[in-house]
């Protein structure tokens, strides 16, 4: 609406002193004109407005109070990385396996894919026995191992020297984003 095309004479009747009379005489005569029950039940209608949007209000501002407290805590939280143990490869252990087979030619030593037995009939192969295993704690870069079963001496079932041990890898990857 263009300020040329607004007639502000029209906007003077409603600014003069007679006009807040004329609101006066309204307002006085409105019971009359209405009925009392109307307007008590405007009144009503009215007062449940006011307390439905008090009511609201109060809401709105524990909300936002307990969402900036829980902001406040998120903050605090630590960006922690994740750990992660994957097995290692049967490609990557073959080349190992190849390696100790010639190495330890005295003892048994097999894989499964990443899991790997070491054993001997022999109590008197426990120097070689010690030092195949320290060969698959230090066989390949980045790999940690895992003793599944583990029995040296006369006690035990078929071979005095037996290991089993399982191959992984050690990540630390970035952690995930936390959403909201």
């Amino acid at each position: 609406m263009a300020s040329k095309s607004f007639d502000f004479r029209a906007l003077n009747r409603y600014l003069t002193p007679q006009a807040s009379d004329d609101l006066n005489r309204f307002l006085e005569k409105m019971p009359q004109n209405v009925g009392q029950t109307a307007l008590i039940a405007a009144g009503i209608a009215w007062a449940a407005a006011a307390a439905l949007g008090l009511f609201a209000m109060m809401q709105t501002q524990k909300l936002t109070e307990l969402r900036g407290q829980l902001q406040a805590s998120e903050a605090l939280q630590p960006i922690v990385p994740v750990v992660t143990m994957t097995p290692v490869s049967a490609d990557e252990v073959k080349p190992f396996m190849d390696t100790a087979k010639l190495v330890y030619s005295e003892m048994q030593i097999n894989n499964q894919g990443n899991t790997i037995t070491i054993q001997s009939k022999d109590t008197s192969q426990f120097g070689a026995f010690r030092e195949a295993l320290g060969h698959v704690v230090n066989g390949g870069q980045g790999w940690r191992v895992k003793v599944e079963a583990f029995c040296v001496g006369r006690e035990c079932a078929m071979n005095p020297l037996n290991a089993v041990v399982k191959v992984e890898k050690f990540g630390i990857n970035k952690p995930e984003p936390v959403t909201n």
